[in-house]
């Protein structure tokens, strides 16, 4: 049985992490496999948007698989390090937008999964953490990193430093999430989301996600230049054509992508 699923709604592909019997840990296996889907994502034009989920109804991931990593050397562990680190990056990198489902714990590199896509949706009883230090390590995928800019380097020390978890309505209260949403409706309201965004111009989405994740991290000038060069690239397509024809035929606009 595959380790990740991947499905395809039109326009929205789901990524669903399925080992529930392992809490959905990622191992090796499942670091490889998530790699290949994402590999395939990423230059799908079709695909639009994205939810990643777990399977079952306990966990979204709840990090490492320790069972695996107590059997491995420490040339094994900096191999799934690297992995996990590599993979992650990846879908922060993804031009399509991202929404993380979380259907219960979010820990370790569960939580670090969370943080790499653009929206986090959760259950009222999931309870999210970097619970790294009381396993004598860090944030290894870039928690340390992406949580502090999410909600403040002071939130993200408490967090981290006390290997605390938290629920659902305390990470919505600290911005850590976006919605709270009640179990059965955890998909629909993802996918509502999603839908809100796939029904605009693909390319424009792709270049506003590129200027909000490369300024966000440098001053606001080069921010504004990244602005700019992002604009430039949205002038020449058919999609904003389209847009000015559709607004001045008073119809909905169809756009291609293009």
């Amino acid at each position: 049985m595959s380790k990740v699923l991947f499905e395809k709604e039109g326009h929205l592909g789901i990524i669903t992490i399925n080992r529930s019997d392992r809490l959905n840990c990622f191992d090796f296996e499942t670091l490889i496999q998530l790699e290949e889907v994402l590999e395939e994502i990423k230059l799908d034009q079709k695909t639009r948007a994205l939810i990643i989920t777990g399977s079952g109804e306990k966990a979204f991931s709840a990090g490492a698989d320790l069972k695996e990593r107590s059997t491995l050397s420490e040339k094994e562990i900096r191999r799934n390090v690297s992995k996990i680190r590599d993979v992650f990056t990846t879908i922060d990198n993804l031009p399509q937008p991202t929404i993380a489902a979380i259907n219960g714990y979010a820990l370790g590199g569960g939580l670090e999964l969370a943080l790499v896509c653009d929206f986090r949706y959760a259950v009222p009883q999931a309870q999210l953490g970097l619970t790294e230090v009381s396993w004598a390590i860090i944030p290894g995928a870039g928690g340390t990193q992406r949580l502090s800019r999410l909600i403040g380097p002071s939130r993200a020390k408490e967090l981290i430093f006390t290997a605390r978890r938290i629920d659902a309505a305390k990470a919505l209260e600290i911005g850590l999430i976006n919605e709270m949403v009640e179990p059965e409706e955890l998909m629909k309201g993802a996918k509502e989301l999603a839908d809100e965004i796939i029904k605009n111009a693909p390319l424009a989405i792709t270049q506003a996600k590129h200027a909000i994740n490369q300024g966000s991290n440098t001053d606001i000038n080069t921010g504004l230049a990244i602005e700019s060069k992002a604009y430039e690239v949205i002038i020449p397509t058919e999609d904003r054509v389209e847009a000015l024809n559709a607004f001045r035929e008073k119809r909905q606009p169809k756009f291609k992508g293009k």
